[in-house]
């Protein structure tokens, strides 16, 4: 049985939930920007009606998008709504974790009118989301064992750092979300530990999202620059001026057009290699581990060198096991939206 069909049974033990065909409001709020989308869902399938995407920092609350969005889209009245957000969900409610929102349940019902709300964290969201997927929406980095199976993780950098799992009952998965990225960083060698410190002095608390996150790219970047002493190019500072610093050194690496900027991506995709099989090992996700959110499918083809998989490997004593874990990007951005769209169908009321 293939992934989309094991984790498209989850729901099937919801199905006394369905009703009739009915239109869904889903969305996957984040630091950075904010997607939300009307679906119309039938007894098998979740199809898209229209989608905006908003700028999170432009707001001052989810809920004013929310409204917003509903507004633009009057004629649709959505009966089920979730959100997949980006920050643990305790009781109904959410502060986003790089933002200042806070909201809930509550407020939902308020701003939407719907019959029924959800939310869920972004992570879990795209969890659920692996089963609206295809094949052409997945880049595989190593096809593992012929027979794996069991529990599944997921890793997802971006503006922050999401991790996921999926838990394999023997017959289907049930994802649940984690707050992992937020666990401390494990410096091994001198050089970890040299970039330790000098992210403990600017952050404090170093954890692995101050690793292997958006902004962590430009942080390495200026660690081999300010205490390793590599040379800045020129060109690269002045492009720092009008476009986003981790941007223009992941595509620089890309391009081979820096030094400074590759040496920055090689050791980001290690520490993103060897926190892929801490989650590995600590979820036994023997069934696969799948790379998600912004960051992997613009840097897919340095994830497919061997310093990804070689880092992967690394591991204490495990390599048996790890060696023989399905490894595969997510391509496709909209993950998130569709699995808060396939929960907010099917999932609890």
């Amino acid at each position: 049985m293939d992934t989309h069909s094991k984790i498209l049974l989850a729901f099937s033990r919801r199905s006394e939930l369905y009703r009739k065909t009915q239109i869904v409001l889903a969305g996957d709020v984040g630091g950075t920007k904010t997607n939300l989308a009307l679906f119309q869902a039938t007894e098998n399938s979740v199809d898209l009606i229209h989608e905006e995407t908003y700028h999170s920092a432009n707001y001052s609350s989810c809920i004013d998008i929310v409204k917003q969005f509903l507004a633009e889209n009057q004629e649709i009245k959505p009966g089920r709504v979730c959100l997949g957000v980006a920050g643990p969900v305790m009781q109904g409610k959410v502060a986003i974790t790089n933002l200042s929102w806070s909201f809930g349940l509550e407020d939902l019902y308020k701003a939407t009118s719907a019959d029924a709300v959800a939310l869920i964290n972004d992570l879990e969201a795209t969890a659920y989301g692996l089963a609206a997927l295809d094949q052409e929406d997945f880049i595989t980095i190593h096809e593992g064992a012929a027979d794996s199976g069991g529990n599944m993780a997921i890793i997802a950098p971006g503006t922050g750092l999401g991790e996921a799992g999926l838990y394999w009952d023997g017959a289907s998965y049930h994802p649940f979300p984690t707050e992992g990225g937020h666990t401390d960083f494990s410096p091994r060698t001198e050089l970890d530990i040299e970039l330790y410190r000098y992210l403990q002095k600017k952050y404090e608390i170093v954890s692995w999202e101050k690793i292997i996150a958006g902004p962590a790219i430009h942080d390495i970047y200026l660690f081999l620059c300010e205490i390793k002493k590599k040379k800045e190019a020129d060109w690269v500072k002045d492009a720092f001026v009008h476009e986003d610093p981790s941007a223009v050194i992941s595509q620089a690496a890309l391009e081979k057009k820096d030094q400074v900027c590759s040496e920055t991506m090689q050791l980001f995709v290690r520490y993103l290699a060897r926190e892929s099989a801490n989650l590995v090992l600590k979820m036994k996700a023997t069934g696969g581990l799948f790379l998600g959110g912004g960051i992997p499918p613009k840097i897919a083809p340095l994830l497919q060198e061997n310093v990804f998989y070689n880092n992967f490997l690394d591991c204490d004593r495990m390599q048996h096991l790890v060696s023989k874990v399905p490894l595969r990007i997510i391509l496709n951005s909209k993950a998130a939206l569709l699995g808060a769209a396939y929960y907010g169908a099917y999932g609890g009321e």
